[in-house]
């Protein structure tokens, strides 16, 4: 039964703000576009209201924004009370990755709360061909397209990303393997990768989310050679917790950390300390992308002079697989009170945004603000002021899926830009996508999220020894005897074949 407190709300508003809002487009004239967007920011401090990039952006695309900036720390929470309040904005970020698993988000959509932009996207080119086609596509719920896909290179995804400094001291080479992969492991935990003489290194740092392994789900992917919950073998999907891969998984981070592979608080670990461990020496393996790697390269270089930006290496493959995206991560959504003509201005302006001379300004800025040039007609960007504008944080709004993470960032050497090229050019030969991703249904919202959790514990439980492997079996068995997940199975089955 989905009778959310915000269905009788956007009724009320829908009503109201038909009212309220409709002389917005009309009364402008020549005027910019006023247009309210809520979204996050990752730096210490939001950008400021008279930030040079957001003139520049309004300038290029005639409008006048009003961004409300939220931390990322607790924008979920921001957006849950906007989504039963009178706070929506024309424009709002859905901050999941994939928005399908955003119970709020999936309620609201599905009672009509949000434009279907579907059938709009053809009269905006930057929209349709700069976001790639398998975004929209596994963005859609049912056919209809509720959210703007943020874009995101589909090749190189998430995966193990390790010191090639240190593979190099202990005399290994790039795992293709999971045996490999553990040899790696054992010698940056055993053999002083950093040479500092003193045994103070792990092999891995992860975290860990509240509904899934987190960054831990990638050894359970490179036995079952999928990434998601689902799998297809002959036409049908299993779920993945099925799978014989599944527990190989969970026996391979057991070991690793019986044997003090992995870092011993894994299971409490931020995403920033995580970072934080490999980016101090503490681990030389984590899950990252090709794209992180001169920001990891200005922190690590401080303290070790001998570091160098290609030391940050992606894993091409393991066991013969790597996972690739769906294409975006999250979206920006706007909401049905919003006129149909500003809804068209407001994905007018997106499409604008994504022109390159704007979208490049996230990275270089203003010329005589954020960077000069030099006698050669160089760059030279004053990165102080880039991180204290916060630049960085427009790209929650808008983005340009660069395949090689790269393409914009000037202080990039061109010999670094050849090899994270060719490792992503690698990558992208056996890269295995999300085969159910934007697949949802009733019982999937009902049945999953619980599921999820007691999966996520019983898993934590095996690897720090606190329940025996044989727990794991005995939950799959009952699971596959569960009625629920069975119709969740048949349901998301019949989902695909009609996608098919």
């Amino acid at each position: 039964m989905k009778k959310f407190l915000f269905v009788l709300l956007f009724v009320i508003l829908l009503s109201a703000c038909d009212e309220t809002n409709s002389g917005t487009s009309s009364e402008k004239d020549t005027d910019s576009t006023e247009i309210s967007i809520m979204t996050q920011f990752y730096s210490a401090t939001p950008p400021s209201d008279d930030n040079a990039l957001e003139q520049a952006i309004e300038e290029k695309t005639n409008t006048k924004l009003n961004i409300q900036w939220n931390s990322s720390n607790n924008y979920q929470d921001k957006f849950n009370v906007a989504m039963v309040s009178e706070e929506l904005t024309d424009l709002v970020l859905i901050p999941n990755e994939d928005p399908f698993t955003n119970p709020v988000f999936m309620d609201a959509a599905e009672q009509g709360a949000f434009w279907d932009v579907s059938s709009y996207i053809d009269d905006y080119p930057n929209l349709k061909n700069k976001i790639p086609e398998v975004a929209w596509e596994l963005s859609s719920l049912n056919g209809a397209n509720y959210f703007v896909p943020r874009p995101r290179p589909s090749e190189g995804s998430y995966f193990f990303t390790l010191r090639k400094d240190w593979l190099k001291n202990v005399g290994l080479e790039m795992p293709t393997t999971d045996e490999e992969l553990y040899e790696v492991l054992k010698a940056f935990s055993e053999q002083d990768p950093d040479q500092n003489g003193k045994d103070d290194t792990t092999g891995f740092t992860g975290a860990i989310w509240d509904d899934s392994m987190g960054d831990f789900e990638n050894f359970e992917f490179m036995f079952t050679g999928v990434i998601g919950e689902w799998k297809e073998e002959n036409g049908e999907l299993i779920y993945s917790a099925f799978l014989p891969g599944m527990r190989e998984g969970i026996e391979y981070m057991k070991k690793a950390y019986e044997e003090g592979l992995i870092a011993e608080d894994f299971a409490s670990l931020t995403n920033t300390q995580k970072e934080d461990m490999f980016s101090g020496g503490d681990a030389g393996v984590m899950i990252q992308t090709a794209s992180s790697a001169k920001y990891f390269y200005d922190i690590i270089s401080e303290n070790d002079s001998n570091y160098e930006l290609t030391d940050f290496q992606p894993v091409m493959n393991i066991n013969g697989y790597n996972p690739k995206g769906t294409g975006y991560n999250g979206g920006n959504a706007i909401p049905k009170t919003v006129p149909e003509e500003k809804m068209k201005e407001i994905l007018g302006m997106l499409d604008t945004w994504m022109e390159d001379d704007i979208f490049k300004l996230h990275h270089t800025g203003i010329e005589g603000v954020h960077h000069t040039l030099n006698g050669d007609g160089e760059l030279e960007i004053d990165q102080e002021k880039v991180e204290e504008d916060g630049l960085g944080n427009f790209s929650q709004i808008v983005f340009v899926a660069d395949p090689y993470g790269n393409g914009y960032k000037s202080d990039f050497p061109e010999d670094a830009k050849e090899v994270y090229k060719e490792i992503i050019d690698e990558k992208s030969k056996t890269g295995v996508g999300p085969v159910a991703a934007g697949l949802v249904t009733e019982s999937s919202e009902k049945y999953l999220p619980e599921i999820r959790k007691n999966m996520t514990d019983i898993k934590i439980k095996i690897i720090l020894g606190h329940e025996p492997i044989t727990a794991w079996d005995d939950f799959v068995e009952q699971l596959k005897k569960d009625q629920g997940m069975q119709q969740v199975t048949q349901e998301i089955n019949d989902l695909y074949q009609s996608r098919k």
